[in-house]
């Protein structure tokens, strides 16, 4: 049944939409356990990325433990499953953060699938081209390594494990880098609440190399940055408010445009491609593609 569906979907994302557009890079952004800043990351992240020009979508899916709107301390009425079961349009649950930003508030795997009859789809799929001018999408997953985090991992361009050098915490990060290397070939490792740069590039070394001992030599695990541990970040969540925008010349906001340089590279060798790649449209059609 939803093989079909995603067939039809396909086809229909094919027929209906404009032959060529920008391509939209989906970024997922999961941890092996809570608690180590991963939504912190995202929300600055996003916002850093939309600052440089970049149009940023933001997509909570953390089922459960959905916060962005916390970071970002807007209200949110109503998020994606109502538009697939039809009470809500696209626009309607968008909220612009900046100008280049727009969080889309989310639910993710089964229960958005299971409201996805073609009627409702045809209809979302229409209404989502107002996202297909979208540069770059940040999906804030949950923690862990659950069946419908998975499934963005594997819907995503890029996919980037945050970590502190807490024992628990790589232990965890190391389990969650072995199951997505069951789907995908590369991951991008965030060091967050390290001292320095030595302190990050050590407890990294030591992930690395037990990854390519025990689960393949030809790992393509990278180090995309680390953040230092400052009390500026705390103090920003508890104020609700972005550290890259109350701190602005903190070492934290310094390293996360570090970050987003890296990751602006990659989309700057991005090509002109078929837009069923680009906005929501294309992320569902990908979602699809793996039920």
């Amino acid at each position: 049944m939803i093989g079909n569906q995603a067939e039809k979907l396909e086809e229909l994302v094919a027929s209906s939409a404009p032959k060529r557009s920008k391509k939209t890079r989906f970024i997922a952004i999961t941890s092996g356990k809570g608690g180590v800043g991963k939504s912190t990351i995202s929300s600055n992240l996003a916002y850093v990325l939309s600052q440089s020009g970049l149009n940023v979508g933001i997509f909570d899916a953390d089922i459960g433990l959905a916060n962005l709107d916390v970071m970002f301390n807007v209200k949110i009425k109503k998020n994606i499953l109502h538009v697939l079961k039809g009470e809500a349009t696209v626009s309607d649950i968008l909220i612009p953060i900046t100008r280049n930003l727009i969080l889309i508030p989310g639910e993710s795997g089964d229960e958005i699938l299971k409201y996805s009859n073609m009627a409702l789809f045809e209809r979302f799929m229409e209404e989502a081209q107002v996202l297909d001018k979208l540069d770059v999408m940040i999906i804030d997953t949950g923690a862990g390594i659950g069946e419908h985090i998975q499934m963005f991992l594997n819907a995503a361009d890029d996919v980037i494990v945050v970590t502190v050098p807490d024992p628990a915490a790589i232990t965890d990060a190391y389990a969650t880098i072995k199951t997505i290397a069951t789907l995908r070939n590369d991951i991008s490792v965030i060091m967050n609440q390290v001292k320095n740069q030595k302190e990050a590039d050590a407890v990294f070394g030591k992930i690395q190399k037990v990854a390519h001992a025990n689960i393949r030599v030809d790992l393509d695990l990278k180090l995309i940055g680390k953040i230092n541990n400052d009390d500026k970040v705390s103090t920003a969540v508890k104020q609700r408010a972005l550290f890259c925008v109350t701190h602005s010349s903190s070492q934290p906001h310094k390293d996360i445009v570090f970050i987003a340089n890296n990751i602006a590279k990659k989309l700057e060798r991005n090509v002109l491609v078929a837009s069923q790649e680009s906005g929501l449209t294309g992320l569902f059609k990908r979602l699809m593609e793996h039920f």
